[in-house]
Order: C-alpha cells, then structure tokens, then sequence
C-alpha cells in the first residue's frame, strides 16, 4: 500500500485549518485516514503546528511519501534533518549522542532565530505605538493652542464689552445726575 503524509481540510468558509494525516493514496483528501499525526493552521501569525513528531518520524523512516506542503512542514520542526541524521548512525558516519548534538544545536539555532524575528517584530510594534503617541500628541498641542486662542479672543471680546458696558453706565449715571458726560480722551477716540 503507498502511503502519504498529507493534509486534510477542516473548518469552514475562510477559515480553513488542516489535520496532518497519514493516508492510503487513493483515499479522497478527507477521506479514511490511518493516522493523524498533527494539525496545521495557517491562520494565526506564525503559522500554528502541533506534530506528533516520533510518528512522524517513524512514518517517513517507513516509506510514507510527504506532499510538498507536508514536507516542508516536516523539515521546519527538524522530522526530515532527524531522518538524515539516522542515516548517518545507520551507516557508521557518527555515534547516536554525535547526531543527538547536531540536533541540539540546529533546534538552538532555529529557536534563536525566530527568537530574534519576533523581538524585531516586537520592537516594530514597539516603535509604531510610540510614534502614534507621539503624533496624537502634536495633535492635542495644536488642539489646545486653538482652542487658548479662541478663549483668549472670547475673553477679549468680553472683557471689551464689559468696559463698553462700564462706560456706557458711568455716561448713564452722569447723564441722571444732571452732568454734561465726559468726552473721551482724543487717544481712544483714534483707536
């Protein structure tokens, strides 16, 4: 029986999510499976993958025939160099705690990697926020001086018209007393 390692459909309408399965060939994409090994949802940032990755393992080492997504999938969790590095134990090339190493350091390495994409990417979020700030708060300035300069003009008018109302009532005053009311000095007559 040719078996493969590929992906099966789940979900709904835009939002699909894939169980990573083990299947005859000739079965339908949804169809009887033999295993699942894993799911796959490429709608979350990073892509989400949750593998079983001994039975993984043990389906490749068996002749199981990843598709191309599957296979690409099973390289980045480490399912294929692991394979690699079996057959180098097999062959006598290096001891088991030899290839055991050389696995520790690729998965180190890889971690420090996305790692560091996520802090840059942080660090871009980070600096984003802070020049929004930053904009939002030359707005507020610029809001608060219009708004100092609208009271201050309406402040202005009041206090204008309140010594036109204070003149107006010392001329009505002097005007009830039986007094000629004061002529304006010549200064505020021009202005």
């Amino acid at each position: 029986m040719a078996t493969k390692i590929r992906l099966a459909r789940h979900g709904h309408k835009d939002y699909a999510f894939y169980h990573i399965v083990v299947a005859d060939s000739r079965s339908p994409r949804d169809g009887k499976i033999i295993e699942r090994i894993g799911s796959f949802n490429p709608n979350t940032n990073p892509a989400a993958v949750i593998l079983n990755f001994e039975r993984a393992l043990y389906w490749v080492n068996v002749g199981a025939q990843p598709t191309d997504t599957v296979r690409t999938i099973l390289s980045n969790e480490g399912v294929l160099l692991c394979k690699h590095l079996q057959g180098g134990v097999a062959k006598g090339a290096f001891s088991q705690e030899e290839a055991q190493k050389r696995f520790d350091a690729w998965k180190a390495q890889k971690d420090a990697k996305a790692g560091k994409i996520s802090q840059a990417e942080a660090d871009k979020k980070a600096a984003a926020a802070k020049a929004l700030l930053a904009q939002e708060v030359e707005t507020n300035k610029a809001i608060a001086a219009k708004v100092a300069e609208k009271r201050a003009a309406a402040a202005a008018e009041l206090a204008a018209a309140a010594q036109e109302a204070a003149k107006e009532a010392a001329a009505a005053e002097a005007e009830a007393n039986g007094e000629a009311p004061a002529e304006e000095p010549a200064a505020e007559a021009e202005a």
